[in-house]
């Protein structure tokens, strides 16, 4: 007989995780689209690789520096509202690239993207947190990230026909797909505001029983985790705990090789003799499809076996020896050695966001996914700026996929350092 706390639990899954993977996919269109425009902008604004790259990268920049203060905002007005305010604002900021008229001008409106975006995935971290119990996490947070494999899916067969605008109404292919996939966002976000509800105690399709069954679930686990945790740190402290470190070096490996692929990838598939636009679209899709697969299936194992540090040694090393093979391979058998590595290196994200989610004091939770998550991010800017950097002096990207490979095998050696009996406490004091 199913209970009320699996019946909560699926109308979650039902209602939410949906909601989020659709909120996630607008995410990584907007910020991933100028993949595709590269050459478009080379030729009509003047934009040469590493400026294009350090533009790709500036939004990191940014998310970085805004991701605590939006998450301290984030927990003054709550997620529902703060995750409408950010889907609006980076739709507004995303639109405006049609402005771009050089490299001042792009750096400006991708370092306005990052701000407009910051505290966007704590935000939702942080709201399964207080609406799932850990052993549902894993599979809801590997769904939720998927959403970001399945616009890099979507990106290249929803970009090829965008950029084939070029010219209707007198306006640039480029120009169209920036105004589209902008107000996309903003209605979506609209829309986001009226399904999310602010708490459990709010939510009207839950019944009384299920309430109940998922109040005490989370309660009982956070109760838990306030037993073992360390003594009281202030959120700036935090940054010198030793496991928030390891998490940031971690992610921070992880991100390279996500933000490399997303930005470089179409780059890599147009070596492929005979690639348009719309073929390198469709082509640049397959990784982040075979990825899709691969988190789902790691998802479920985290969850059912509760050992997500071994699953996430094995996407991290099945990443880095793809990668490494892909760097010397001919352009067709790269992608398919990409597709692999894409499903280590994608997988990689939801299983590492388990951990954090066990190892921290509730109460910390929402800071401590902020801290890591903007300072891992900073590989967003590192790995596109790089690539460019690499691309404009050698006319390759593959001393940047030797890099890669070498990231992904660090972090597999760091996972082993990270501990499960150890809890990050309460942030304390005004920061």
């Amino acid at each position: 007989m199913v209970g009320p706390l699996d019946l909560a639990v699926g109308k979650v899954f039902r209602r939410v995780v949906p909601l989020f993977i659709v909120m996630l996919i607008c995410n990584q269109l907007n910020r991933g689209n100028i993949g595709y425009v590269q050459r478009h902008l080379e030729a009509d604004v003047g934009l040469g690789a590493a400026a294009y790259g350090f533009g790709a990268g500036l939004f990191f920049i940014a998310y970085a520096l805004f991701e605590l203060p939006s998450n301290m905002l984030m927990e003054r007005y709550g997620p529902k509202i703060w995750l409408t305010r950010i889907m609006v604002s980076w739709g507004v900021v995303s639109a405006a690239m049609v402005f771009v008229q050089g490299p001042m001008s792009f750096y400006l409106l991708r370092f306005l993207l990052g701000a407009a975006e910051a505290g966007f995935f704590p935000a939702i971290i942080y709201y399964f947190s207080r609406w799932l119990p850990s052993s549902h996490r894993g599979r809801a947070t590997a769904l939720f990230v998927a959403g970001s494999s399945i616009a890099a899916a979507i990106s290249g067969p929803l970009s090829g026909p965008l950029l084939a605008m070029h010219g209707f109404l007198g306006i640039p292919g480029w120009q169209w797909l920036f105004v589209l996939e902008g107000t996309l966002s903003v209605v979506v976000g609209l829309f986001a505001y009226r399904r999310l509800d602010t708490s459990i105690e709010t939510a009207t399709w839950l019944s009384g029983d299920e309430k109940k069954a998922l109040s005490n679930a989370i309660e009982q686990e956070d109760a838990g985790r306030r037993a073992t945790a360390d003594g009281p740190v202030s959120r700036w402290r935090m940054l010198l705990h030793p496991q928030i470190l390891l998490f940031c070096l971690i992610y921070f490996a992880i991100q390279l090789s996500i933000y490399a692929n997303t930005f470089w990838l179409p780059t890599i598939v147009h070596r492929i003799s005979g690639a348009d636009d719309v073929t390198v679209g469709l082509l640049s899709s397959l990784p982040w499809i075979c990825a899709i697969v691969a988190m789902y299936l790691t998802g479920r194992a985290s969850d059912r076996t509760g050992r997500s540090k071994p699953l996430l040694i094995a996407a991290l090393v099945v990443a880095a020896i793809a990668t490494y093979l892909a760097a010397v391979a001919s352009p067709v058998f790269a992608l398919v050695l990409l597709c692999v590595a894409a499903m280590g290196f994608k997988s990689a994200s939801p299983l590492f966001w388990t951990i954090p989610q066990g190892n921290v004091h509730p109460v910390a939770i929402a800071s401590v996914v902020a801290v890591v998550n903007s300072l891992g991010n900073l590989g967003g800017f590192v790995a596109p700026y790089g690539f460019g950097l690499i691309k404009e002096a050698t006319g390759e990207v593959t001393w940047g996929l030797y890099a890669l490979a070498a990231a992904c095998l660090v972090a597999a050696v760091l996972v082993l350092f990270v501990r499960r009996d150890r809890v990050v406490a309460p942030p304390v004091g005004p920061l």
